[in-house]
């Protein structure tokens, strides 16, 4: 593949785990990369932040009814998860393709927060990308079901987000994604 990874975005978030992992892979390969963040959030990974302000946060406001019923589980009606998934609105709608690290779960959704940004993904009619760490594979969203896949970044713009807990497997296994799409 002759990608120059230059011409590349990576739209993240910062915090520990896959979202700093995909960041250190963006930086080693040359690719641009943009975290979110807001007012008194910590990331692990400050690379390219992108501080957003009150009436950005707005943009990727949603019911947070909406979004229990979406995930099939329920989250709290805190501040700080609020902005949380505000953020990933901002990941997701800036990145065409999706790659995400966690677990997908028995209902097709994807665990935790991560979770949302998957089903932002769907919504936006992206193509997604999920390392199922219990299993060890990389699966897309196709034709409304989980499907193994071999992905590879090739649309100039991507997010990547997922979980803190990364296995050594799935770093691994980001690692080979960025080594096909830009070696």
């Amino acid at each position: 593949m002759n990608n120059d990874p230059s011409q590349f975005t990576l739209y993240s978030g910062g915090h520990r785990g896959a979202e700093a992992e995909f960041g250190k892979l963006a930086e080693q390969y040359g690719v641009k990369e943009v975290n979110f963040s807001f007012e008194g959030n910590v990331l692990d990974r400050d690379k390219g932040m992108r501080l957003l302000n009150q009436e950005e946060l707005e943009k990727g406001n949603i019911s947070m009814d909406i979004v229990s019923t979406r995930l099939g589980r329920s989250f709290s009606k805190g501040n700080r998860i609020r902005k949380v998934i505000q953020s990933i609105f901002h990941m997701v709608n800036n990145g065409y393709q999706i790659f995400t690290v966690g677990w997908i779960l028995p209902d097709k959704t994807v665990k935790g927060g991560t979770g949302w940004g998957v089903e932002l993904g769907k919504l936006f009619n992206r193509p997604i990308f999920v390392y199922e760490q219990d299993r060890e594979a990389w699966f897309s969203w196709v034709e409304n079901d989980w499907q193994m896949v071999t992905p590879v970044i090739h649309h100039k713009t991507f997010s990547g987000t997922g979980t803190r807990n990364l296995t050594e497997d799935a770093a691994e296994a980001m690692k080979d994604l960025f080594e096909r799409s830009f070696s």
